[in-house]
C-alpha cells in the first residue's frame, strides 16, 4: 500500500482543504493541484484516481464530508464489483449527495455529482467538442495486445456517416446524417448515387438520419428500416424520431414507404421550455439506434431531446429504449403493456442519449452506451422494465460547467456497468466480438468513441469487462461513431466526420 501524502500545490486555503480533504476522504493515495484543478489519485488497492471537483473547492466543503462519513465507509465506496478482476477500469459506485464534490476522473472509471460552486468557484464552461483531425492515406499496421493489425481506408467521400448494414453480397448501406442514404460495394468502392424515396428529414446540427438495418427476412422480402429525425408536417417549429420501413430492390430509389413508429410529444424550439445550464438546443439527443434480436424485435433507441425533465414520465418516448415488432406494433410481452397511461413501446427507461446498441451473442443480453451531458457517459447491460437513472441520478455537468440537481445514487435505479468522465470520451457503437479473424478477441467488448480511439475489452462469461482497455486506433485522430464486426470478420469502422470515411481492420500478414 503506498504511504499517505498530500502534495498540494497552489494557494493557501486550497492547500490546506486538499490536505484535510485527502486524509478524510482518499484514505491512500496523493492529492496535488494540477492545471487549476484539484487532483486525488487513489492508490492501486482502491483501483483508480479520483479527481476533486474545482481549484474552489474549499475547506468548508471537505469538513462536510469529514463529518459525515467514516474512513471505513470511504473505503467502501471503491470495493470491487461483484468479485470481478478491476485492473484499471471500474464500475461507477455511486456515493451519498455527502461527498458529492468528488469526480472520478476519465483514467479511473467514474464520476461523482458535485456540490454546488461557491463564488470562488464559477462554473467552466465545456471545451470545445474534438472535432477530429485530417485522416491520411493508409493503410497502417500498428501493435495490439494480440498481435500486429492492418488497418486501411476502405471508402472515403462520405459526410458523416452514421450507420452501416452489410448486405448479403458483401456490400453495404451506409446512412449520412445529412439525410443521403449510399451503397458501398464489398471492394469499398462508394456508389456515387445516393438512394433516393427517402422520407422528408429534419437535419441541423446532430439531428438528421441516423441507423439503417435490415428485416431479417432481407434475402425475402427485401425490406430496410430507418430511423431519422422527422420535421412535423403541420409546419411547427418541431421535430420528433421516426423509424420507416421501405423496400429497396437494389437500386437506387425506395419503394413503399411507410413510418412504423413515431416518439412522441413532438417537440422543439416552438414547444421547449426556457433551458438552462446550456443544455442545447431541443434539435438534439435523438438516440436512432437499431437493432433487430433474434426473435424478430426492433429495437429503437430514443434520447431525451435535451429536456431531462421529461424523461422519467411514462407518458412519452423521450429518453427510452423500445422495443417494437417488425411491423411497428407493440409486442404483448412488453414491460409497460396495460399499465393505464404508459407508452407501451418501451423497454427500459432512464437513459440520456444512447447511441450504441448490440446485443452480445455469447450470452443474448442487450447492451447500450449512452452520452452524458458533460461527463457521465455511460455503458448499460439493459434489463426489460429497467430504470437507469437519467435525470434524476447523473454523473456529469450541465454543459456550461453547472453541477446538475441529480444525486448520485437513488434507489431503484440501475448503476451502469461502466461510467467515464468528466472529461467525456462520447461514446458510439458498441459491438461484441464474434468472427475467425481475430481468436485472440473472441466475446471482447469492442467501443468506439469520439476522443479515445477504439477501446477493447476483455470480458467474462457474462460479458462484463474484466480490466482496462487496450486503446487502438487514437492515433489517426478520427471520431469514430460505429464499430460492427463484418460476416468475414474483420471490423468496420465509420469516422463522423465531415470527409467521413470507412475503415476496415484486419490482422497484419506475417
Amino acid at each position: 500500500m503506498p504511504s499517505r501524502r498530500a502534495e498540494a500545490a497552489g494557494n493557501g486555503g486550497t492547500d490546506a482543504a486538499c490536505a484535510a480533504c485527502y486524509q478524510h476522504t482518499a484514505h491512500h493515495g496523493a492529492i496535488r493541484q494540477k492545471r487549476g484543478r484539484l487532483q486525488c489519485s487513489i492508490g492501486a488497492g482502491l483501483h483508480g484516481r479520483a479527481r476533486l471537483a474545482k481549484a474552489g473547492f474549499v475547506k468548508e466543503s471537505c469538513t462536510i464530508a469529514q463529518q459525515r462519513l467514516s474512513i471505513q465507509d470511504k473505503v467502501n465506496l471503491w470495493q470491487p464489483f461483484k468479485g470481478r478482476r478491476r485492473g484499471g477500469t471500474c464500475r461507477m459506485i455511486r456515493i451519498a449527495t455527502a461527498v458529492s464534490a468528488l469526480a472520478l476522473a476519465f483514467g479511473a472509471c467514474q464520476t461523482l455529482a458535485q456540490d454546488a460552486p461557491t463564488a470562488a468557484s464559477k462554473p467552466t464552461p465545456a471545451p470545445a467538442p474534438f472535432m477530429g483531425t485530417a485522416l491520411g492515406e493508409g493503410p497502417w499496421d500498428m501493435s495490439s495486445a494480440e498481435g500486429p493489425i492492418h488497418v486501411e481506408v476502405l471508402t472515403r467521400g462520405l459526410v458523416n456517416p452514421w450507420g452501416m448494414a452489410f448486405l448479403p453480397d458483401g456490400s453495404m448501406l451506409v446512412t449520412e446524417r445529412p439525410g443521403r442514404l449510399r451503397i458501398v460495394a464489398g471492394d469499398g468502392t462508394l456508389d456515387p448515387e445516393p438512394i433516393k424515396g427517402l422520407p422528408e428529414i429534419y437535419a441541423l446540427g446532430i439531428a438528421g438520419l441516423n441507423d439503417v438495418v435490415l428485416d431479417p427476412q432481407f434475402e425475402t422480402n427485401h425490406r430496410i428500416y430507418l430511423a431519422y429525425s422527422k420535421p412535423n408536417p403541420s409546419g411547427a417549429d418541431e421535430q420528433a424520431l421516426a423509424v420507416a420501413r421501405a423496400v429497396w430492390d437494389g437500386g437506387h430509389e425506395l419503394h413503399d414507404v411507410e413510418d412504423i413508429f413515431l416518439a412522441a410529444p413532438w417537440y422543439g424550439a416552438q414547444t421547449q421550455p426556457e433551458r438552462c445550464c446550456g443544455q442545447g438546443p431541443a434539435f438534439g439527443s435523438f438516440g436512432g439506434r437499431l437493432l433487430f434480436d433474434g426473435e424478430g424485435h426492433l429495437f429503437v433507441t430514443s434520447g431525451d431531446r435535451n429536456y431531462g425533465e421529461m424523461v422519467a414520465g411514462q407518458d412519452n418516448h423521450f429518453g427510452k429504449i423500445l422495443r417494437l415488432n417488425a411491423d411497428g406494433s407493440v409486442p404483448a410481452d412488453n414491460p409497460w403493456v396495460g399499465r393505464d397511461g404508459a407508452r407501451p413501446e418501451v423497454w427500459s427507461t432512464g437513459h440520456r442519449n444512447p447511441l450504441g446498441l448490440t446485443i452480445n451473442p455469447f450470452t443474448g443480453d442487450l447492451w447500450d452506451t449512452e452520452f452524458g451531458p458533460r461527463g457521465g457517459d455511460e455503458m448499460n447491460r439493459i434489463m426489460r422494465g429497467g430504470d437507469y437513472g437519467w435525470m434524476s441520478v447523473t454523473q456529469g455537468f450541465h454543459y456550461n460547467g453547472e453541477p446538475t440537481e441529480a444525486v448520485s445514487k437513488v434507489p431503484g435505479k440501475i448503476d451502469p456497468v461502466l461510467a467515464w468522465g468528466p472529461p467525456s470520451l462520447n461514446p458510439g457503437n458498441i459491438a461484441f466480438y464474434k468472427g475467425e479473424a481475430f481468436p485472440g478477441w473472441q466475446g471482447d467488448l469492442l467501443l468506439a468513441t469520439f476522443t479515445e480511439g477504439l477501446l477493447r475489452y476483455d470480458t467474462d462469461a457474462q460479458g462484463m469487462p474484466l480490466n482496462q482497455p487496450e486503446t487502438l486506433l487514437k492515433d489517426l485522430g478520427q471520431r469514430w461513431r460505429d464499430v460492427r464486426v463484418g460476416p468475414d470478420g474483420a471490423l468496420y469502422l465509420l469516422t463522423d466526420m465531415a470527409d467521413g470515411a470507412i475503415i476496415k481492420v484486419t490482422p497484419a500478414e506475417g
